[in-house]
């Protein structure tokens, strides 16, 4: 499935590829996933939920939402981060919802 990855250490947003949701955790690098939903679409941010805790380099904050320490994915899912899907946001316009801190 498609997704993009936030990659704010060096201000980037890619697309990837994530086949599930063991894939996430990977790229991210810990298990302890947040999701918050990024529109009504049903696209969503995962990101390490104790991202401050570690200090993991860089930060970005996609529209209103909590800035976030690290990296983020991110792609369409349920609300509780199930039934993943593609990402339906594309790359530029997700560029232009976040901001690097």
């Amino acid at each position: 499935m498609k997704a993009l990855l936030i990659r704010p250490e060096i201000q980037s947003i890619e697309p990837v590829d994530i086949s599930c949701f063991e894939d996430i955790a990977k790229l991210i690098g810990y298990e302890t996933i947040a999701i918050e939903e990024v529109d009504a679409s049903g696209d969503r941010l995962f990101f390490d939920e104790e991202c401050f805790l570690r200090g993991s380099e860089g930060r970005f904050q996609v529209d209103s939402l909590i800035p976030v320490s690290g990296l983020g994915v991110v792609m369409g899912a349920g609300e509780d981060g199930s039934g993943l899907r593609d990402v339906t946001l594309s790359q530029d316009e997700l560029a232009a919802r976040t901001k690097f801190l």
